[in-house]
């Protein structure tokens, strides 16, 4: 029974998968139903505190995306990236990390691509280089950002699992995050500087560009955003998202900042998921009253729209797999606590593959760390593998990558042939190999 069960989970994630984020959220409400109707398991409590934190962490980054905020954080990166055109490949990664890093989520980074093609094709260097791991790394910065639905996720299922105020804290996780995702970048982009062959050796491109028609379509229709001239809202807009990322910080590093309240029959300082969620708000709040927001413009940004697919698929998985799990969890307790106590890294691989399946880092989260908890797995490990909840670029169907290769009017980034030979898997390898490493290394010492 319990394998049928199994079979289902997994059935509903793989078949989730092919369409998408929402089908992914609605699929796994198949699985729930037959789990509970059919095979007679008592339903899982969904995932509301997470899922309410991110829709006030997406609200507020749509608001500054439709104040124009975002666009001119770009208009930042592609100054920067223009003015050291020869050092791309590593300029490129650290720029999509940095906006990531800032804004919570990967999609952000979409019009970079093209600027970063541009730039590369103009130094003759291959676009494979500098964005492949530029998109690896717009990924990877989310289990770093302060504001990104993984780490809310993260501090709220320590906090579920330790009590209030107890355990780690967000300034915790950050620091160990930070470091290890940001030097995972670093070297993937190192490895990345001399990968494939240099555009006027590479046979291939060569004979595609002795096309006149193809030659002016790889060389011509650069992008950029340097002559886009944004009203003084944007940079008010800005300035309020960093503010409240700011307090946001400080809150989560010093508890005594916070008022103490009874909650759950504990009595602790408000908790963190809330403090997120007021932050967001209020930010969200000042920028539309302050900058001049059209309220009907903001659910018709691209964040807004790819913010709300990742709680559906957060809602539905989670709400799924804690109902298998928590079913289960004596038995999976009396046969896997000792293996994952005695090999913790069991735990990073098992969370790196359901990231592939459910294509997200706060869903592989939401449906691993807290049975890794029940494990026994201590906290602290939970925070240095959390690199490994990226494992969706092991295929590349993930919408960042797909996007990329679209852009690269070279070529140079693609598919291969027996499709798990693509442009982003070593990058991808390298990075979340050197991240958990790192991470494992600096809760040692640090935590």
């Amino acid at each position: 029974m319990i394998l049928m069960e199994f079979l289902v989970v997994l059935g509903c994630l793989l078949l989730g998968t092919r369409f998408g984020g929402m089908g992914l959220g609605l699929i796994s409400g198949i699985g729930l139903f037959l789990l509970t109707f059919v095979f007679g398991l008592t339903p899982g409590e969904p995932p509301v505190q997470v899922m309410l934190t991110i829709l006030a962490v997406i609200g507020c980054a749509a608001t500054l995306q439709t104040a124009g905020g975002l666009n001119l954080m770009m208009q930042v990166a592609e100054r920067l990236l223009r003015r050291h055109p020869q050092y791309i490949t590593l300029l490129a990664p650290l720029t999509t990390w940095t906006l990531t890093f800032l804004c919570g989520t990967g999609h952000v980074v979409y019009t970079m691509f093209p600027i970063i093609a541009d730039i590369a094709l103009q130094k003759n260097i291959r676009p494979e280089r500098p964005m492949a791991v530029a998109s690896v790394a717009s990924q990877m910065a989310i289990c770093a950002s302060p504001v990104s639905v993984a780490v809310v996720s993260m501090v709220s299922i320590l906090a579920a699992g330790h009590g209030i105020g107890q355990a780690y804290s967000l300034l915790d996780i950050l620091m160990i995050a930070i470091p290890s995702s940001l030097t995972g970048v670093i070297v993937a982009a190192l490895w990345s500087l001399r990968r494939g062959k240099d555009l006027d050796k590479d046979e291939e491109f060569q004979a595609k560009i002795k096309d006149p028609e193809q030659r002016a379509f790889v060389y011509g229709g650069g992008e950029t955003l340097l002559n886009t001239k944004f009203p003084k809202e944007a940079y008010w807009s800005t300035w309020i998202f960093f503010a409240a990322i700011a307090a946001v910080v400080v809150l989560g590093a010093d508890a005594s900042l916070r008022p103490v309240f009874e909650m759950g029959g504990k009595t602790g300082p408000l908790s963190m998921n809330l403090v997120i969620q007021m932050m967001m708000l209020i930010a969200g709040a000042i920028i539309l009253m302050r900058c001049k927001v059209k309220p009907g413009d903001i659910s018709n940004g691209a964040v807004f729209k790819a913010g709300m697919v990742a709680i559906f698929s957060v809602f539905g998985v989670a709400w799924m797999s804690e109902t298998f799990f928590q079913a289960h969890m004596p038995l999976l307790k009396e046969t896997l606590a000792h293996v994952v106590q005695a090999q913790p890294w069991t735990y990073a691989l098992v969370l790196f593959l359901i990231s592939k399946l459910v294509n997200s880092q706060a869903a592989a989260l939401t449906a691993i760390a807290p049975m890794g908890l029940a494990l026994g797995v201590e906290p602290k490990l939970l925070i240095a593998f959390l690199p490994a909840s990226y494992g969706y670029f092991v295929l590349p169907t993930y919408p960042s990558d797909l996007a990329c290769i679209g852009f690269d009017r070279s070529g140079t980034t693609r598919i291969g042939k027996f499709i798990i030979n693509h442009s982003f898997i070593i990058p991808g390898l390298i990075g979340v190999a050197t991240s958990c490493t790192l991470g494992y290394l600096l809760t040692s010492i640090l935590l």
